[in-house]
């Protein structure tokens, strides 16, 4: 916090009164969802769910709480992302370990997600899949397929390595480390390279154009990793290679299901089509917007 946490009139600082001001203050300095920023961050600092402070919210923060406490709430209110602060996000009902190497996970994501396990369920030929994940990042999409797609298996890759290693963390964690295999590469290389064809191909690729970079806020642009945000001067930079490689990767009958921008959904519709994938459509996230490209090899 910005001030002691002490009372100027001697009153306890108790969860509830930690929780009033928090609120207000991150408010007052524009952090987006402030209440559930300073929930996350005081149940972080006391090692308790969140619904504990509301179960006990007289109970008083001794002088190292409150001295942590108010350390994370000076970051927070400069737009350090809440998720990197407690070193956890929350994913289709999951938690996950992230740190800024990583790309914080979405909501929007989860789209993506939604997709893979219902289509796989329900469309014959498309049980049990062999499922590509490609820039998987903290390993949100590998990781919840796993354990959700029935008898899935993921080719997780990335670029970077350190992702790699926090997406295994997290499929460890969710007990699914068997059924991933993890690889290193750019794109689509390390999955030519094995030789497999899949029956999605899935991605969350870089897509922020040059002209939207303007207009992302503080807490994203100076603390998530670059390079798993920007797509280069119209965000297609790896969304045009993703769409023209994906038949050589794909097995038929196969989906390529790859997150976008809103703005994009025309040209890649176009660049589905004219990468000879059939039924190319875009579905709608939890916003309504449309947000995940679904294209077919049949």
């Amino acid at each position: 916090m910005a001030r002691d946490t002490t009372s100027s009139q001697g009153q306890t600082w108790t969860t509830r009164r930690l929780l009033a001001w928090t609120s207000q203050y991150l408010g007052g300095k524009g952090v987006d969802s402030p209440r559930l920023a300073a929930e996350m961050l005081l149940s972080h600092i006391l090692g308790v769910e969140r619904l504990k402070l509301y179960t006990d919210p007289d109970r008083p923060a001794t002088d190292l709480e409150r001295a942590a406490f108010k350390d994370l709430i000076e970051r927070a209110a400069m737009h350090e992302p809440v998720d990197y602060l407690v070193g956890k996000a929350p994913f289709f009902a999951m938690s996950f370990t992230v740190n800024p190497a990583v790309l914080i996970p979405r909501p929007s994501t989860e789209t993506l997600v939604e997709h893979i396990v219902q289509h796989s369920r329900r469309t014959p030929g498309f049980h049990s899949p062999l499922v590509a994940d490609v820039g998987t990042g903290c390993g949100a999409i590998a990781v919840a397929l796993a354990k959700h797609a029935s008898g899935s298996r993921v080719i997780a890759s990335d670029i970077s390595q350190e992702a790699l290693e926090i997406a295994r963390e997290n499929a460890a964690a969710h007990g699914v480390s068997e059924t991933i295999e993890f690889v290193h590469g750019d794109l689509l290389e390390p999955i030519k390279q094995s030789g497999r064809r899949v029956r999605y191909l899935a991605a969350n690729p870089p897509y922020i154009s040059d002209d939207e970079w303007r207009e992302v806020p503080p807490n994203v642009k100076n603390y998530e990793p670059v390079t798993a945000l920007r797509g280069g001067v119209d965000g297609l930079r790896f969304i045009r290679p993703l769409i023209a490689g994906a038949r050589d990767v794909l097995d038929a009958p196969g989906q390529l299901v790859l997150e976008i921008a809103a703005s994009q959904k025309d040209t890649v519709l176009k660049l589905a089509a004219a990468a000879d994938l059939s039924n190319p459509h875009v579905l709608a996230d939890h916003e309504g917007l449309p947000r995940v490209l679904v294209a077919e090899l049949t």
